[in-house]
């Protein structure tokens, strides 16, 4: 078994409490289902805002609504970079796997999808 991380962003429409519950939700949801992960293979979340992001935590809403009250989770503030994207949340989701690097999906939503074209 390896230990595999998934990279995944969106952005959000405003600041706001609603916006971060429904990105963190809706990205951490497909996330899963693209990657067929069960909440058990999950080792540990690490979210990510940038500074103009600053009305809720992400992992708020993934233990309220998700049910990841047993799944160690930090969010932390990105670094402010000249020209990146505004209102961009990110996740890395490090699961327990058998799968290859090259089987894991990384998603990308909404603004967020300008980050990585390659995908």
């Amino acid at each position: 078994m390896y230990t595999r991380g998934i990279r995944g962003a969106t952005t959000l429409r405003e600041n706001s409490k609603e916006e971060i519950k429904e990105a963190t939700i809706e990205l951490i949801k497909e996330i899963m289902d693209v990657n067929s992960i069960n909440k058990e293979d999950i080792a540990f979340i690490i979210f990510t805002v940038t500074s103009d992001i600053d009305q809720d935590f992400p992992a708020k809403y993934a233990r309220l609504e998700l049910g990841f009250d047993t799944i160690p989770m930090m969010c932390y503030r990105e670094m402010e970079v000249v020209g990146s994207m505004p209102l961009c949340l990110r996740a890395l989701v490090t699961i327990n796997t058998n799968k290859t690097q090259k089987e894991i999906k990384h998603i990308y939503q909404k603004g967020a999808k300008a980050l990585r074209k390659d995908l």
